[in-house]
């Protein structure tokens, strides 16, 4: 598969290429790029406008690398990853504890699928059925980070 755009994004700058688990680096890959868009963009509106670039750029690229290649979701474009666990972490700032916690939120939700995930996983196909199963995790993933950070008082939250 030659290098081109469409490459490069679906697999996060060739990090879905990582074996085992590219889902998981894929997230990993999140945690620097929510820190930055979090720092320089004042907070959480900054790590949200970070989740939509990358979710509109994920639609068009899987879309085109999965018809470049013949599958329908393939393991290695994770772009999906990066932009659901953006999602998760918007709701939280800049935190060890936060994003570990909140990169194993998003990471069972991705796996597990339980509910709408799962049936956005099955159902919608295409560039945005990647994305929306992974976007479906990250908002579960969010909401149950800021709970608990609110209940605990682990970390501020928004």
């Amino acid at each position: 598969m030659p290098q081109n755009l469409t490459t490069i994004l679906a697999t996060w700058f060739g990090i879905g290429r990582l074996k085992p688990a590219p889902g998981s680096w894929g997230s990993l890959a999140a945690l620097p790029l929510a820190w930055l868009s979090w720092s320089l963009l004042s907070g959480p509106l900054g790590v949200l406008l970070a989740a939509l670039a990358v979710t509109l750029l994920g639609i068009w690229s899987a879309e085109a690398y999965r018809k470049a290649i013949g599958r329908e979701d393939p393991s290695e474009v994770v772009i999906d990853e990066v932009a659901g666990q953006l999602l998760t972490l918007a709701v939280v700032p800049p935190d060890f504890l936060a994003y570990g916690i909140g990169f194993l939120f998003f990471r069972g939700f991705d796996i597990l699928k339980p509910g709408p995930i799962g049936w956005a996983d099955r159902h919608v196909k295409g560039g945005l059925g990647i994305m929306l199963d992974d976007l479906l995790a990250g908002l579960v993933a969010g909401a149950l980070l800021l709970a608990l950070g609110k209940g605990t008082g682990w970390w501020m939250t928004i």
